[in-house]
């Protein structure tokens, strides 16, 4: 299995500490707090059911799903993300070449990264998601929601402590070049990258187009959304 590539395509990030290939500063996610995440996936996971996290980090939304019994394993394509984990199995590979001879009861994409500006990329995400789901199991993924862009630039404040500023811009057709700027007292982490915004009917179509269907948005801003493979 191949497991990471050095930079990606139009991401980068500046700041203190180590940067991943997708411009994600490895200081940065260790302050960052979890929200509501690990709620919304023990609802779809039966009691000690076992989750594939795609895209883990430092293990923000990892160790709360451990620590409510879920067999985690846990996949990033940064290594140093990836020392920070705790509890779960740990994975080093990129998420769309990741080959495992195994099924979960949940496969989890958060983090946006069905938004990523790369056609390729989601659909090996997506392609990840399904054959790695077990059967009666479900796919969840975070997406950006509707509107997404439409009051930017802004800034507002972040969990815990910080200010977040985001600004972008269309750079081609559906395409957009994103600049996200995290403000503290004492450092500061700026990540660059792209995206691809998928409103419903979009997002449905990539669905459909990676053999998956919706089973249902799960939370009232859609940015939730669960999905299962289509049955040959």
């Amino acid at each position: 299995m191949r497991t990471t590539r050095t930079t990606r395509d139009g991401h980068r990030g500046t700041g203190p500490g180590s940067i991943t290939p997708d411009g994600c500063a490895v200081e940065l996610y260790e302050r960052l707090l979890v929200g509501d995440e690990p709620d919304i996936i023990a609802s779809r996971t039966p009691e000690g059911g076992s989750i594939l996290e795609l895209g883990c980090g430092v293990g923000r939304v990892t160790h709360p799903l451990v620590a409510r019994g879920f067999a985690v394993t846990a996949v990033d394509e940064s290594a140093e993300m990836l020392e920070r984990v705790r509890g779960a199995r740990t994975v080093h590979a990129s998420i769309e070449h990741l080959e495992l001879d195994e099924r979960f009861d949940l496969v989890l994409l958060s983090s946006f990264l069905v938004n990523t500006g790369d056609v390729e990329v989601r659909a090996g995400l997506l392609a990840t998601c399904r054959r790695h789901v077990a059967d009666g199991g479900v796919i969840l993924i975070q997406r950006e929601g509707e509107g997404f862009y439409d009051d930017l630039p802004r800034e507002s404040p972040m969990k815990g402590a910080g200010t977040i500023r985001i600004v972008s811009e269309e750079i081609a057709p559906g395409l957009r070049a994103n600049q996200v700027d995290y403000l503290y007292d004492d450092a500061q982490w700026t990540q660059f990258f792209r995206t691809r915004h998928l409103p419903d009917a979009a997002f449905e179509q990539v669905l459909a187009e990676a053999g998956l269907a919706l089973v249902g948005y799960l939370t009232p801003n859609h940015v939730w959304a669960g999905a299962v493979p289509v049955k040959d």
